[in-house]
């Protein structure tokens, strides 16, 4: 089992809420969009915010801000619930808040920030070292987590793997 804090193991946990590559490749720096495995206060491309409009207590939440269009609704509610409930019974820390305006996250410059840019393949095999908090309560079976994979791998990993990227057309075909 992979250890809950690693990076990839985030990664992993966020594929039921963005299910494919696409967002991450659209969204770059500056488009407030959540490209970083962070939470912050005031940085919209974390991927956790919590607003401080207000200072009153009733007023504070907690904006999620990874889930993707395309995503199953069901799937990803349940399986957000579920990593929540997973940090709070196994009080993972989730460290500092990220404290830094700029929207760009770099490994070397902030320990409390990471780029999401996992490709698909490695954050699925990440999702099937580090399931086990989707298996309580028998909210998600384990049939129900090998298929999505399976699937994942024969229908979108594998194809996109045996054809060239339209760049490569553009960069060696094209006269």
């Amino acid at each position: 089992m992979v250890h809950r804090r690693d990076p990839e193991a985030r990664e992993g946990r966020l594929r039921l809420q963005q299910p494919d590559d696409e967002i991450l490749q659209a969204a770059g720096p500056g488009f407030e969009a959540p490209v970083n495995l962070a939470y912050s206060s005031r940085n919209r491309s974390a991927s956790v915010r919590i607003p401080m409009y207000s200072a009153s207590p009733k007023t504070k939440r907690l904006e999620f801000r990874t889930p993707d269009p395309s995503c199953n609704g069901y799937l990803s509610f349940a399986a957000q619930l579920m990593a929540g409930l997973d940090g709070v019974q196994n009080k993972i820390d989730p460290g500092s808040r990220w404290t830094r305006t700029s929207t760009r996250c770099r490994r070397r410059s902030s320990p409390k920030c990471r780029p999401r840019r996992a490709p698909l393949e490695e954050s699925l095999k990440a999702l099937e070292e580090d399931h086990e908090f989707l298996l309580k309560g028998d909210v998600f079976t384990i049939d129900v987590i090998e298929k999505w994979i399976e699937y994942k791998v024969e229908a979108e990993v594998n194809p996109v793997k045996l054809r060239p990227h339209p760049h490569e057309f553009f960069l060696y075909f094209d006269c």
